[in-house]
């Protein structure tokens, strides 16, 4: 297997990979010293890049996936005192910002098994207070959105699609970043598309837009993305397509080889022509020793880890409304793992030695 990265996924190949285009970028911009511009054409290439891919006519560049999140939900016109509907099982990130905000997160369970929002349980949820409802594509799983969106509709209430894990990703011929009202994207070290830090809002609302722009433009930009960043990121959106087949090929080999083991099953929810984008491949381990089974993985050169904690079992009652008990949420709490991504562009045969180190540490616990 290929020689381990030292950073928080110590177990994973380096990511981001050594990359002929990205070094060319680089070149270029020390020649031409748009690096260190406050303004330069970078951004606004990226930002055309993600208009024209994404069909919206409003792009707004940020420093990270986090603040993406919060312009979103300051463009949905969330406040002190209103509430956003969000999934119990989620990044952390999200509901602080919903905290940030004055807001009260409502977490509604999950579908059984899967890491993505329920909308039966979101229609229950809905108050007069609703201000926004967060759905996130998570570990390669598709949410709900466009069911959910028509739903929100209804009541007139925005949904914001977090697409951080799944740029890219394709479900019902819909793109991932179209189906909501207003998207948030993560450019962030680990990510599938990276400049080390930085993210993204997509909306094709105006109202959204100038909201974002009057918060973020304080005579100079709040909230900037640099043009080093946004130059990097271009070569790798042009590169997306190929990546995720190479992942999904990937994918479908692993899943194929664990086929046999009993310990744990793949969670997956796409359907034969949807493609799902893998920042995370997860799987639910039937066995109590989770940490114990990660441990062993990562030992074996196996970047496997505990899956996202349940947002309702990490903070305190009284800064969210939970929908009932969260079953299903807590399920996933309990027994959720995940593989990182960057193995999934390695070559066909590191997936073997792979498999059998996953196998291995799921026989010893």
């Amino acid at each position: 297997m290929t020689e381990p990265s030292s950073d928080r996924h110590g177990t994973s190949p380096p990511w981001p990979p050594s990359d002929p285009a990205i070094q060319k970028v680089f070149e270029g911009m020390l020649e031409d010293g748009s690096w260190g511009r406050y303004h330069g054409p970078h951004c606004a290439h990226l930002r055309q890049k993600l208009a024209d891919l994404h069909q919206s006519e409003f792009v707004t560049l940020c420093s990270s996936g986090t603040s993406a999140v919060e312009l979103a939900l300051r463009a949905a016109g969330v406040s002190d005192g209103d509430e956003v509907i969000m999934a119990a099982y989620d990044y952390k990130a999200n509901f602080a910002n919903v905290v940030l905000l004055g807001a009260t997160p409502v977490l509604t369970d999950v579908k059984q098994g899967f890491p993505v929002p329920d909308p039966q349980q979101i229609r229950e949820a809905l108050t007069d207070r609703t201000r926004a409802i967060i759905c996130s594509h998570l570990h390669g799983c598709f949410a709900p959105v466009s069911e959910i969106r028509e739903l929100a509709a209804q009541h007139d209430v925005p949904v914001v699609e977090d697409v951080c894990q799944s740029p890219g990703a394709i479900h019902d011929g819909v793109l991932a970043g179209t189906a909501g009202d207003i998207s948030v994207f993560s450019f962030g070290g680990s990510k599938l598309l990276t400049a080390g830090r930085g993210g993204a809002v997509v909306t094709r609302s105006e109202t959204f837009h100038q909201r974002i722009r009057l918060y973020t433009q304080r005579g100079n930009d709040a909230y900037p993305l640099s043009e080093m960043q946004a130059a990097v990121l271009c070569p790798q959106l042009e590169q997306l397509k190929r990546c995720h087949e190479t992942r999904r090929e990937r994918v479908r080999q692993i899943v194929e080889g664990l086929g046999d083991c009993k310990e744990f099953s793949p969670v997956l929810n796409h359907a034969e022509e949807d493609l799902p984008a893998f920042y995370k491949l997860a799987f639910l381990l039937d066995h109590d020793s989770r940490e114990e089974f990660c441990s062993r993985c990562q030992r074996a050169g196996a970047a496997v880890f505990e899956g996202f904690p349940g947002l309702h079992l990490i903070h305190a009652k009284r800064r969210f409304r939970a929908l009932g008990d969260l079953p299903h949420a807590t399920a996933l709490h309990n027994n959720l793992v995940m593989l990182h991504h960057p193995v999934l562009l390695q070559d066909a045969h590191v997936i073997q030695p792979l498999v059998t180190a996953i196998k291995l540490a799921a026989e010893r616990i």
